[in-house]
């Protein structure tokens, strides 16, 4: 072994400490050639599979071209998180179907739950990119953390985090998919990680749970039916016909995460950013829909949650309400009262929103 190799072993040995002390589970380093993954995206593209995203589209293969999105780029350094919460018992996917299956209590996704991960990443990442320029010197760099056009699944892949799943999310044979992902382009030829295989086999378990079939085929995912991005990126009234599909999910969904096996290998976070706040700890959604929009931003301070608004979080639970009128819930009387009582003053598309969950009443 050259010192030339043993000083890039050493970085590399350092790169994963440092990344440990900061919160993060794992990290590698991807080249920036990303040529075989543009046809996939660009057929994804024209198939309007990003729905509303237009940011997606927006800057066409640069989200394929690392170098040319972020000039000078010769690497990427890839950050896994993992965000369920310290306290994850044994089993958590059996009690998450369990809320699932209880009408009138609200489900937001488990990311979600806590802290803004967009607030807890960039931050780390930055820290991180920090302490490599102390050690190496002078460092052109760019964080990113799902806030710019970036593969970041493709790059988990090609710098050994994990493999996309047929759910298109990344699986890692460590921790599952319950993780988040976030990338610092760097301009210093790092060493590179080896790639990782998929491990999937025949396996279709998120495609058949999906409950909306917006897993179109094997690793290809119609964002315009996903109830993540229904409740989240979607703008406007919820298509009628995906409405029942969503029962209680008021932000984002599980479902494919929950029934995928290699998600008995997930790990809880080591950071208590992303335990679960006390007001959305087994809430109902007459609970929620009692909130006034200051009540909704203060108690969505620091949390993903508040970037949708009001308006959208008062639809999502609409349809939420409507689905367990239709259930024939407990307490299904009280929740078409709030809904009743809340009509006059509702917006145009939550009023639509509301009539749709009334109608859902039996004999309606």
């Amino acid at each position: 072994m050259t010192q030339g190799d043993r000083a890039e072993l050493d970085l590399t040995q350092a790169l994963r400490d440092w990344a440990h002390a900061l919160g993060f589970s794992q990290i590698g380093v991807a080249d920036v050639d990303l040529s075989s993954a543009e046809a996939g995206l660009s057929a994804w593209l024209q198939a309007g599979f990003h729905g509303q995203m237009d940011y997606m589209a927006r800057h066409g293969l640069k989200r394929a071209r690392p170098a040319e999105l972020v000039p000078g780029t010769v690497r990427v350094i890839t950050a896994r998180m993992d965000y369920l919460p310290r306290q994850t018992p044994a089993g958590w996917q059996a009690i998450e179907w369990q809320r699932l299956g209880q009408p009138a209590r609200a489900n937001v996704s488990l990311y979600a739950r806590g802290r803004d991960y967009h607030k807890v990443l960039r931050a780390r990442l930055q820290q991180l990119a920090d302490r490599l320029a102390e050690a190496i010197g002078p460092l052109g760099h760019r964080v990113f953390c799902d806030s710019a056009p970036v593969l970041e699944v493709e790059l988990a892949q090609r710098s050994g985090l994990g493999w996309r799943g047929k759910h298109t999310l990344t699986l890692s044979r460590d921790a599952g998919s319950t993780f988040f992902l976030g990338e610092i382009y760097v301009d210093a030829p790092l060493a590179l990680s080896a790639p990782v295989e998929g491990h999937c086999g025949r396996c279709e378990a998120c495609i058949q749970a999906c409950p909306t079939g917006a897993i179109v085929a094997p690793y290809r995912l119609d964002a315009r039916r996903c109830i993540s991005y229904l409740t989240i990126e979607h703008d406007g009234p919820i298509p009628e016909v995906l409405r029942p599909q969503m029962g209680n999910r008021i932000y984002g969904c599980d479902d494919c995460q929950l029934v995928c096996p290699w998600n008995k290998f997930a790990e809880p976070s080591r950071l208590v950013d992303f335990d679960a706040r006390a007001a959305l700890a087994d809430a109902t959604l007459a609970e929620l829909w009692g909130w006034d929009e200051a009540r909704f931003l203060r108690e969505m301070e620091g949390s993903p949650i508040r970037r949708i608004g009001f308006e959208r979080w008062r639809r999502n639970l609409a349809v939420a309400m409507g689905n367990a009128l239709a259930a024939r819930a407990p307490g299904a009387q009280a929740l078409a009262a709030l809904l009743q009582a809340a009509r006059p003053q509702a917006s145009a598309m939550v009023a639509e929103h509301i009539d749709w969950a009334l109608a859902q009443q039996a004999g309606a």
